[in-house]
């Protein structure tokens, strides 16, 4: 399965990222959810598919969300993911 999928990028909370299918856009979100998520920005359009490579979730986690609930929030990772602070750290002194 491949679905065209736009990230919104939240402005409010860091490392908050917000997937949704391009033919439903934001209209499938809950309103307490874009209230909490905050100002947003349009950080991607990509075409997602199971085999694809995300940085911090499975694409196939992120299909099921979007074909059941037609969203998938992406949260920071918890303070004891020190693998993927150490990236990135590294990252952002390139």
């Amino acid at each position: 399965m491949k679905v065209l999928c736009t990230v919104y990028k939240s402005l409010a909370k860091s490392d908050y990222y917000l997937f949704v299918k391009k033919d439903g856009d934001v209209a499938q979100v809950p309103e307490a959810l874009l209230s909490y998520f905050g100002k947003y920005e349009l950080a991607m359009t990509l075409v997602l598919r199971p085999d694809r490579r995300l940085a911090m979730v499975s694409a196939e986690e992120v299909l099921q969300a979007l074909d059941e609930k037609g969203y998938y929030l992406q949260l920071p990772p918890g303070k004891n993911d020190t693998y993927m602070q150490d990236v990135r750290d590294k990252n952002e002194k390139l």
